[in-house]
This record gives C-alpha cells, structure tokens and sequence, in this order.
C-alpha cells in the first residue's frame, strides 16, 4: 500500500533513509538488486573465496560505492559476499566524469572546476596548472593534488 508500513518505521528512525532490496536465489540479480541504481556491465562470482568482481562503465562507479564507500560495504555484508568494484575495460581509455572523484577530491573542489567548463578528468587536464590556479581560485596545493589524482586514473 504505497510504503506505509514502511513509512512508519522511518518516521520511528527520525527520517533514515531505508532501502528495500527483493530476495533472489539468483546471486547475479540479487548483487544487481544491492548495488542499484549503479547498473553493472558484468561480474564474476568466486564461491571459494566468497568474491564477486563487479564491472561498471565510468559513471556507475560512484553510484555502486557510494559516498564514503557505505554503498558497496552494505551490500557486501547484505550478501556474505566480497564485493570488488573494476571499470569496464572496453571504457578504460574513455574520459571520466569529475564526480567519479568524489570520493578522493571534495564536492566543492569539484564544483569549482565545473563552475569553469570541465566537467571531466581529460578537461581539466588540458588546461595548463596556472590556467586552472587563475580561473578557480584555488589555492596552487589543491590544484596540484586534483591534477595527481586525475593523472593517476590515466597511468
């Protein structure tokens, strides 16, 4: 009836966001039920090591990890299973959206250069160093730390 049972019980855990996953014998549905609303390419389930290797398209890392990475651990321990995240090598060599760097870069950094135009990792690192410290307003330490961290997705 439109979540009213479940309604009650937020209200009960002052307003907690609660996410109801349906139960699948099918443990390829059921890490895709976990991990939604990232949709993944592909994965490998490994019964003996009780592993499963996720594979995402760039814009799905995020969203499967979450913020502070409680996406991935919740579903991991919702499962009994080891959950590890790969980007889907076919996309490997593609850009890569700045907010895929949220875990490792501040959202108010990133804000900044989307503020500028570069909304990806391959359009920031085009512009030169003084050009993104001039036109952010940054300080140069933090442009130095956000262009290694954009660098190292590409080595």
């Amino acid at each position: 009836m439109k979540g009213s049972r479940i309604h009650g019980i937020v209200r009960e855990l002052r307003n907690e966001n609660i996410d109801v996953i349906n139960y699948s014998n099918n443990l390829s549905v059921y890490v895709g039920r976990a991990l939604s609303p990232a949709k993944i390419s592909s994965l490998n389930i490994n019964e003996e090591t009780k592993t499963i290797e996720i594979y995402l398209k760039p814009d799905q890392i995020s969203l499967a990890i979450g913020k502070g990475g409680q996406n991935i651990k919740l579903a991991s321990k919702l499962i009994g299973y080891e959950i590890e995240v790969f980007r889907d090598v076919e996309f490997e060599e593609d850009d890569v959206d700045l907010m895929e760097f949220a875990d490792e870069i501040e959202l108010w950094i990133l804000e900044e250069f989307k503020k500028i135009g570069c909304d990806t990792a391959k359009s920031v690192l085009e512009l030169s160093r003084e050009e993104l410290i001039h036109r952010t307003d940054l300080e140069e330490e933090t442009v130095d730390e956000v262009i290694r961290i954009l660098q190292s997705e590409f080595e």
